[in-house]
């Protein structure tokens, strides 16, 4: 890492846009789901860290937006193309969506890491973004770096090391 690039944080039901030669950074992706859209020749990626799939089951009065599948990845795409990307250039990443405890029930409501998963690929699929490679599922919490100059998705866990997607 040189000394010129700047880690870009985003937080639990966050989102952030970086440029190189910065990378972004999220952690505690345990059900949660991280997507990461660029484009690669404009070296810009964005970085959604969502919690839930479907913002049409909250209770709250003010939504946080970052927060949902459904509306984050629209949001992302939004202030991705407000930074002069288009859309059939862009690509995706994503990592987490894990499945954290054990449940007895056959309750599809706890599957939330997986449900996560087939919501963000649902919306992808919605503004045809090609995922390129993914980390999804298992039982481990990540953390997700991504470097838009190589396109790298670098993911820490405990259970298996760092790798390189």
């Amino acid at each position: 890492m040189n000394k010129e690039q700047t880690i870009i944080k985003v937080g639990i039901a966050d989102l952030n846009i970086v440029t190189a030669p910065d990378v972004i950074r999220t952690s505690g992706l345990g059900s949660c789901v991280g997507i990461v859209i660029y484009d690669v020749g404009k070296q810009i990626a964005g970085m959604a860290h969502v919690m839930l799939p479907d913002s049409k089951h909250a209770k709250q009065q003010t939504l946080n937006h970052y927060k949902y599948a459904d509306t984050a990845v629209d949001i992302l795409i939004e202030k991705l193309c407000m930074k002069g990307l288009r859309k059939p250039l862009m690509k995706a990443k994503l990592a987490g969506g894990a499945q954290m405890f054990q449940f007895n029930s056959g309750s599809d409501m706890m599957r939330i890491g997986q449900r996560n998963t087939e919501a963000v690929l649902q919306k992808l699929a919605e503004h045809n973004i090609p995922v390129i490679s993914s980390d999804v599922g298992g039982n481990f919490g990540r953390t997700i770096e991504f470097d838009p100059q190589t396109a790298n998705l670098r993911i820490r866990t405990i259970t298996k090391g760092e790798e390189i997607i």
